[in-house]
């Protein structure tokens, strides 16, 4: 059953900008601990940015001061704002979450289907 769903990805010209919606579907009730990461051909997937439970963010050495994560609570969905994007940020990019369904119920880690971005010329 999916419950987060990516989109926004796509071909950018180096320099370029994208940003990420990820929405959780209608039956999730609450969402905690919001991340982005991304996985590139060949490579480990990365964390790229995520909420703390400190409610501060953390941004991977090489996306800070170029993306941005954000949350939109009354839409239940997180974002990846993205820009001046550089070659090496081609991957395929993947929300995750620890989600609620049912109140006082259990929260579950799930992950989105993912998103392809590819920067190139």
């Amino acid at each position: 059953q999916v419950q987060l769903v990516e989109s926004g990805g796509g071909l950018v010209q180096p320099g370029g900008s994208l940003r990420l919606p990820c929405a959780a579907s209608a039956s999730i009730l609450s969402i905690n601990l919001p991340g982005w990461y991304r996985q590139a051909p060949g490579k480990q997937r990365e964390l790229v940015a995520a909420f703390t439970r400190a409610g501060s963010t953390n941004y991977a050495d090489s996306v800070k001061g170029r993306f941005t994560i954000s949350r939109d609570n009354a839409k239940n969905t997180l974002y990846l704002q993205m820009n001046s994007l550089k070659p090496e940020d081609t991957a395929v990019y993947y929300c995750n979450a620890n989600v609620q369904r049912v109140v006082s119920g259990p929260f579950y880690k799930y992950w989105g289907q993912g998103t392809q971005v590819t920067v190139s010329s």
